[in-house]
């Protein structure tokens, strides 16, 4: 009884949705008529050879593998030098990294639109008057700059969450150890390198792991600060479904639910390797 509100909502806004996705991706159907034509695999061997298609999921799988080794190592020094009792300021630090967690990722995206602006941007400003450049640089409106702008400010959006992960593995480690260490003559690298990282082995598989399925789902921020552009250079898998099924000139809902199909199998491997790695990650842990 408890549970049929959550059950039920769950229902009605996940489950009937992939359902249907699933049940469309063998439509020839633009999502407004009611005529629906059945065409079986049609759509998916025609998304299988279009080259669009192709492109976003390597735009994904480059965005990805950027930006999580990035978000994941910068993290982790920052948590070194929070966790440490000689850092003065820890609370402050902590709190102000983690503020752009909390923040709407649409309104950051809708900031950094003037942030990055090549006319008045500060960005552009600040280099300007320190003669970096000569003149501004079109951050978001230039194929080669557009991705790497969005991937700087996905990893400054949600740094500190991953900061947090980082912070609570730190606590895992017993004080007692550093101690010992210190007392024999260990310096700090020695420290880090032979206790500190070792023992957080598990914790960064796990790390790891969450921080490459958040990668995969980056559509608010890159709608928001690229809409796809400039010449699709930032048009990731959730955008291209986007616009092939509400923003192209005549909408195909059919052929985008079987991109998401296509694509949500790629996020559920990602998932079951996930489970896999938390698996041996605490087995890692538990010594079993």
């Amino acid at each position: 009884m408890f549970l049929l509100p959550t059950v039920v909502l769950y229902g009605v806004f996940t489950v009937y949705p992939i359902i249907g996705s699933y049940w469309y991706s063998f439509l020839d159907w633009n999502g407004f008529d009611t005529v629906r034509t059945w065409i079986g695999l049609g759509n998916y061997v025609e998304i299988l050879h279009d080259p669009q298609f192709w492109n976003s999921f390597k735009i994904t799988v480059l965005f990805t593998v950027v930006t999580v080794p990035a978000k994941v190592i910068l993290s982790f020094l920052a948590a070194m030098l929070l966790n440490s009792p000689r850092m003065p300021w820890r609370g402050f630090f902590r709190t102000a990294l983690f503020l752009p967690v909390v923040t709407t990722t649409a309104i950051v995206g809708v900031v950094m639109q003037f942030i990055f602006d090549p006319a008045s941007g500060p960005i552009n400003l600040i280099m300007l008057k320190l003669g970096i450049v000569s003149q501004g640089i079109n951050f978001l409106g230039s194929p080669r700059t557009a991705l790497w702008t969005v991937g700087g400010v996905y990893v400054w959006k949600w740094f500190g969450q991953t900061l947090i992960y980082w912070l609570a593995a730190l606590q895992t480690v017993p004080p007692d150890t550093y101690e010992a260490a210190a007392i024999d003559g260990a310096s700090s690298i020695r420290i880090t390198r032979h206790i500190t990282l070792p023992l957080l082995r598990p914790f960064a598989v796990i790390i790891t792991l969450l921080s490459l399925e958040e990668a995969l789902h980056v559509f608010d921020l890159m709608l928001t600060m690229t809409g796809g552009g400039p010449s699709q250079s930032t048009q990731i898998m959730e955008l291209y479904i986007y616009n092939t099924a509400f923003a192209a000139t005549v909408p195909r809902l059919g052929y985008a639910s079987a991109a998401a199909v296509l694509f949500g199998l790629f996020v559920c491997a990602i998932g079951v390797i996930q489970l896999v790695g938390i698996r041996t990650a605490q087995r890692a842990r538990t010594g079993r």
